[in-house]
């Protein structure tokens, strides 16, 4: 479904009275099968959402292709652009601002299709109708307005929208994160059951790591603009490979006051994007980093024989 080779987005910045360069993703390579759901995890500023809104030509590309069933999303001209707006939806974090306040619940979810089709009056409202039943939303709802809805309600809205187009790609950029936990189990439920239903491929990004062990058959784990552990969920969550994920991992609070505390904490904060260390982005942070090695070289994805790819020296050999 979706193929991603040698990413890269820099976003121009002035600091310091200077030119400079944010490098928000630098060289990532993904792919997607149909059907299939990948989760993609890091800290704040690791260039997750830049992903996904590149895939939606949101954020314009320095380098790299992005392929959309075998169509470049970099080179797409008008035809292909309409074609990608069709195939591929995205769903932002927060509801409330993805919603114009000024228009009825009607109105936003029918905007897709008044710009892409040619349905229109009373066949409109049905299918808007249609898609409200779909994220569990009543008629009622056709004439509110975002500021009459809750969190939860919002993002069902917004879902309804996505699905406007019958897409086959979801981007869920947090999809949940502003919302109640209550409210979360019910959207995350939600969007299973339609992934089941409507055979549809998501690209899940979140902080949450529960979250995604929860939603994703794959995990990729991001650190300054690189992938930098990538492979099924599970083996992702019970054995990390890269230091990177296992001390992300670890830093999930434990449920039980009783519990001992584990040992592996990153030290440093995240290096800024603008002056990227040289060799491995982590090994400033890293334990387990080499002198003369990790400080010197970028290391190539590895790699492993249970099919996980990890950027890391440990592996290289």
């Amino acid at each position: 479904m979706l193929e991603i080779e040698d990413l890269k987005v820099h976003f121009p910045i002035r600091e310091k009275w200077q030119k400079a360069t944010v490098k928000a993703v630098n060289g990532v390579s993904l792919s997607i099968a149909t059907g299939d759901s990948l989760g993609l995890v890091g800290e704040s500023g690791s260039g997750k959402s830049t992903i996904g809104r590149a895939i939606l030509r949101l954020n314009k590309v320095t380098g790299g292709d992005i392929r959309l069933k075998g169509m470049s999303v970099v080179n797409a001209g008008r035809t292909e652009e309409e074609m990608l707006r069709r195939q591929a939806q995205i769903v932002f974090q927060d509801p409330h601002s993805a919603l114009n306040p000024r228009m009825p619940i009607l109105r936003s979810v029918a905007e897709p299709l008044v710009l892409h089709t040619k349905v229109r009056g009373v066949e409109l409202r049905r299918r808007v109708t249609d898609l409200l039943e779909i994220v569990g939303l009543q008629s009622q709802f056709l004439y509110r307005y975002p500021h009459e809805l809750s969190g939860g309600q919002k993002q069902r809205v917004c879902i309804a929208r996505a699905l406007a187009l019958q897409p086959e790609l979801l981007v869920l950029d947090e999809p949940t994160s502003a919302l109640d936990v209550s409210v979360q189990a019910q959207i995350l439920e939600f969007l299973k059951k339609l992934q089941r239903e409507q055979n549809l491929t998501y690209l899940f990004i979140s902080h949450n790591l529960a979250v995604i062990r929860y939603i994703c058959n794959r995990t990729a784990v991001m650190y300054l603009g690189q992938i930098v552990e990538e492979g099924a969920t599970e083996q992702v969550f019970s054995a990390p490979r890269h230091p990177y994920t296992k001390v992300l991992l670890e830093a999930v609070p434990l449920p039980e006051a009783g519990q001992s505390r584990r040992t592996d904490v990153v030290i440093g904060d995240v290096p800024s994007p603008v002056n990227m260390p040289t060799g491995c982005s982590f090994h400033t942070r890293c334990a387990e980093a080499m002198a003369g090695r990790c400080d010197k070289v970028a290391p190539p994805p590895v790699a492993l024989a249970d099919g996980r790819r990890v950027r890391c020296h440990l592996f290289a050999d």
